[in-house]
Parts: C-alpha cells; structure tokens; sequence
C-alpha cells in the first residue's frame, strides 16, 4: 500500500485527488496538510511513503518544506502538483530532490501512473513539463549590450516585470492578475534568480539592459 500525504492550502483541490484515488487498492490518502508547516507535522506523526504537494501556500510554501523534507524525511517521496509551470521553478524543486511535477490539470490515469512511477523510484514529469524545460534550453538569448546570456522568461513572468517596473506593490499585481499575492511573491523569486539580481531594483536594471519588455 502506498501511503500519501496531500498537501494544498485548498480543500477541493484535497477533495477532488482524493475522490480519484478512492477506489485504488494500492493507494491510499492517510493525511492532509494545509501548508508546508503541517506537513512536517503529519510526517514526523505519521509514516508516509509520498507527499503530493503544491507550491504556493502560506506559512511555508512547497519549495522549503521540500528542503526540509529531503533533510528529516529523505526515504519519503516528494511529487509536486501545482498550476506553475515556470521552467526556472521547475529545474529548481527538481534540483532540491522532487521526484515528480505535474499540473492540476492532469487527468486520473496520469495522477496514477505518477504515483506508481514515483513509488518504483523513478522520477515522472508531465508531457506539458517536460516541454517546458526543453523550451527553456532552446530559448537563450544574447544581450546585444553586453554578450550576456538572457534567460528565457515566461508570458506571466513579463507580465509581472513590467508591472514591477511601473512601480506597482506585490499586493497591487495580485489584484491586476487576479493571482494569489504567493504567487506573485513566487514570480518575483524566480526573476531574481533567473535575473542573477539581489532586489526589486536589480529586476528593473536588467529588465532595461535586456530589453525585455521591448517586444
């Protein structure tokens, strides 16, 4: 028996997985968690074999509490689920050790094979992933500036930086996007790490020596 743990900071996305795990006789869904937080409560609680996780939750997001589960829990299994298919998000939670990444629009059979691909310990990735990340080897760029490779950013993340450098607040981004504030806070992470950047100012510099809102 595979033994999950399901981690969201939203009950029906908790509901509708475990409605279609229900009738697997070799799966079985022990525990919930509301956040990161919880679920390294409910692990050290609880003998898990998987944690079916999100990344954008409060208190502690997917990405750290992957890192402390690789720590105190590395015999555990990690697949994450999440809407966010930024391929700069995706090579890092696989770096930190994540086994799998699909999107929540993955249909039943798809959540099945990933769970008993993962249990054998292989790794699984969604065929929208997996083209993601080969899209982002294919798209490198050139500063006619500087010679400096420009990472590929995604439609949502431009979005983002040029409301970042037209001064709007994580708060007032949320509301325009009609996006989680996390989700924002997760985009702004993930341009100052594709950025190579610090800090609010370092993205607007960059964006302006790149030219990345030109098109």
């Amino acid at each position: 028996m595979i033994k999950i743990l399901l981690v969201d900071d939203h009950k029906l996305v908790i509901d509708g997985v475990k409605l279609m795990l229900s009738d697997q006789t070799d799966i079985e869904v022990i525990a919930e968690a509301n956040n990161g937080k919880e679920a390294l409560e409910r692990l050290a609680e609880t003998n898990i074999d998987m944690v079916i996780m999100d990344v954008n939750m409060p208190e502690m997001d997917g990405l750290e509490a992957l890192k402390h589960i690789r720590k105190k829990f590395p015999d555990t299994k990690v697949l994450m689920l999440t809407m966010l298919d930024e391929a700069s998000l995706i090579q890092q939670l696989l770096k930190l050790g994540a086994m799998g990444y699909l999107l929540k629009n993955a249909g039943k059979e798809e959540l099945l094979k990933a769970i008993r691909t993962i249990h054998e310990g292989q790794t699984f990735y969604s065929k929208e992933v997996t083209e993601t990340i080969i899209a982002s080897f294919r798209g490198v760029q050139t500063s006619k500036k500087s010679g400096e490779a420009i990472p590929r950013i995604s439609r949502r993340e431009k979005q983002i930086l040029g409301l970042i450098v037209n001064e709007y607040t994580t708060k007032e981004i949320a509301e325009e996007l009609f996006i989680s504030f996390g989700t924002v806070e997760t985009h702004r992470k993930n341009l100052i790490s594709k950025l190579g950047v610090r800090n609010t100012a370092g993205l607007v510099r960059k964006c302006l020596e790149f030219g990345l809102l030109d098109d």
